[in-house]
């Protein structure tokens, strides 16, 4: 697919990487990213939203919950609310691309009128979509313009073609479906207590497992263990803190992290930015 003239990356230093945050007014319930990456590397994480990434540049290669991907430029990088994926360079030169975070409730909508029962998942994670891409590429230029109208009217396009050519009604997760009692209520001690959580041996007593046990599955039930989930859990809480316009230092402390360095190093991890440029971006927007 060839992507319109002004979303080819421009000719910059190799080792240049950059990222921007945003919401705009004509998308509700979503964020978006512009970024450029070379030398970042993305922890195992997950997002309470669905990724839909237009790559415009390099290739993106990221493991997923079913298996490897590998997208270069005009391909799409999808991922599903709490899927648990990486995301590093595939080539020397990095990856551009410019990403939508809608919301569970935005996605769902879109399948509904399309007849699509449920939270609607996809065929694939890299996925080879020209129509779609070309439409979510422009609309992100357009959010970025401040062109309401079009940035609404064509991520709703975008998103239609591609639930119509790779979207399906969910299947049911044999593991999820399964989990112990035992390891909801771990998760749920964890929630509760951000700031002093138990260890995991006091965590295994309290809902009458064994470490390793526990450990074990709860990562089949969440995709991480539970020291993970914790991080990633807290690194969540401190988006929603942030973009409420809380300073960094308290967001540290309230949500658990020893301190402002601890909380900066776990949120690039997760998002490839420091929280100060990713408040002061969202603010500003």
């Amino acid at each position: 697919m060839e992507l319109p003239s002004d979303v080819h990356p421009r000719v910059e230093d190799p080792r240049t990487e950059h990222a921007r945050y945003w919401r705009s007014s004509g998308l509700p319930g979503t964020e978006l990213l512009t970024a450029r990456f070379v030398t970042t590397s993305f922890a195992r994480h997950t997002h309470p939203t669905y990724v839909f990434g237009v790559i415009t540049g390099g290739v993106e290669e990221y493991s997923h919950g079913r298996g490897l991907a590998r997208v270069g430029p005009g391909g799409l990088a999808v991922v599903a609310p709490d899927e648990v994926h990486t995301g590093h360079a595939g080539v020397p030169e990095g990856w551009s691309y410019r990403v939508f975070y809608p919301s569970s409730e935005v996605v769902t909508g879109i399948a509904r009128e399309l007849g699509l029962r449920g939270t609607p998942a996809f065929s694939e994670s890299g996925i080879d979509a020209p129509g779609a891409a070309r439409a979510l590429a422009d609309a992100h230029l357009a959010a970025e313009r401040g062109d309401r109208l079009t940035a609404s009217s064509l991520t709703r396009r975008g998103l239609a073609m591609l639930l119509r050519s790779h979207g399906r009604e969910p299947v049911p997760d044999p593991v999820r479906r399964t989990a112990r009692p035992e390891v909801e209520r771990a998760r749920r001690i964890l929630t509760e207590h951000l700031v002093a959580p138990p260890t995991l041996e006091e965590l295994a007593a309290r809902v009458g497992m064994g470490p390793f046990a526990l450990s074990r599955a709860f990562r089949a039930a969440h995709g991480l263990p539970p020291h993970a989930y914790l991080n990633q859990v807290r690194v969540q809480r401190a988006r929603e803190l942030l973009a409420a316009g809380r300073r960094s230092g308290e967001v540290a402390a309230e949500v658990g992290f020893a301190d402002q360095s601890h909380l900066t190093r776990h949120f690039r991890r997760h998002l490839g930015v420091p929280p100060g440029s990713y408040q002061r971006a969202l603010l500003a927007s």
